[in-house]
């Protein structure tokens, strides 16, 4: 895993230093995630981030890292002025700071640390390539100062395994020109997905 992990970093960043990026859908960030896919596949998901924990093992995180296919649906049916941009930066702030705090709980020899810890530093090289953010709406801006903050927070809790489930569902929602289909923002897909994986059907 360390190998590898190492082999998928450096590609990356090479991506991020031959290549400007003027949209957050440029083929360069889609590369990207598409490496971040292949990272966050629901065997490693399960492996590292289910078995390898204690049973019911949950962390603390605060309200809005709980970021879910029905959040996404919310802030665009209710956002005045809210775009693609705007949802895909949440997106990737909310799940460094939960990475950060899975990395935080793991002692360096638990056999999930390299795991989140390439997963950490892969995630930061994609917010590397981001171009310049835009001024957000209002709503998107207390969600940004929310997860930057220690005061007031509403907390919650959750299993890893869940968090980083929230968080490849949700990558393909919000980076939908990446990853084009209409169902992903759907929770339907999903159940259908995992029923078929339960029932050894591979993923089409």
């Amino acid at each position: 895993m360390a190998g590898s992990g190492a082999w998928i970093l450096g590609w990356v960043f090479g991506l991020v230093l031959t290549q400007s990026v003027s949209t957050s859908t440029n083929p360069t960030i889609c590369k990207a995630l598409t490496v971040v896919e292949n990272s966050l596949g629901v065997k490693e998901r399960i492996h590292f981030m289910k078995h390898n924990m204690p049973i019911n093992y949950t962390i603390r995180v605060h309200y809005e890292e709980i970021f879910k296919l029905k959040n996404v649906s919310r802030l665009n049916r209710t956002v005045e002025g809210l775009e693609d941009v705007d949802l895909q930066v949440t997106w990737l702030r909310v799940n460094l700071g939960i990475l950060k705090k899975i990395k935080s709980v793991l002692l360096q020899k638990h056999p999930s640390y390299n795991f989140t810890s390439n997963l950490e530093a892969l995630f930061l090289s994609v917010e590397q390539i981001f171009p310049e953010e835009r001024d957000p709406p209002e709503r998107i801006q207390k969600i940004w100062d929310a997860l930057g903050s220690s005061l007031g927070k509403r907390w919650n809790v959750a299993t890893p395994k869940s968090l980083l489930d929230n968080c490849y569902q949700t990558m393909h929602c919000v980076f939908s020109s990446c990853f084009p289909s209409s169902n992903y923002c759907q929770r339907a897909h999903w159940k259908n997905e995992k029923k078929a994986l339960l029932q050894g059907v591979p993923k089409n």
